[in-house]
């Protein structure tokens, strides 16, 4: 009833589309130091839930209820947004600030690497 070529393109699409999907929805690359040492700054943190994973407002304490498949994706939206509003690169240093524009952190960066990650990911 149906040839094997059918069978054979449906299969390509399904891992084509699959695949597609999968990188899309990778989170950026990261410099594991300085994010592990920006996270206690950041309002938003990912929460395990019965149904999946979750973005909960530290703030606030309310769920954001996004799809699972894109929590990562909008975790680094949100990380990128925020960077852009309360990081400062001065010389060596990151200066993490407030929502009033007052310093509250400062993180050694300890490489160029470190620089050129947090340059390139938050656009600064």
């Amino acid at each position: 009833m149906y040839s094997k070529k059918l069978i054979w393109a449906m299969l390509a699409a399904f891992i084509f589309i699959s695949l597609a999907l999968f990188f899309e929805n990778m989170p950026a690359p990261k410099n594991k130091r300085v994010y592990e040492q920006l996270l206690p700054y950041f309002p938003y943190r990912i929460k395990k839930e019965l149904g999946g994973i979750d973005i909960l407002n530290k703030k606030t304490g309310k769920d954001m209820d996004i799809d699972n498949a894109k929590v990562y994706v909008v975790f680094d939206q949100l990380l990128q947004k925020w960077g852009k509003k309360h990081l400062r690169l001065a010389g060596k240093y990151l200066i993490v600030l407030d929502d009033n524009g007052n310093p509250i952190g400062k993180i050694e960066l300890k490489n160029e690497e470190e620089a050129q990650w947090v340059k390139k990911f938050f656009g600064l």
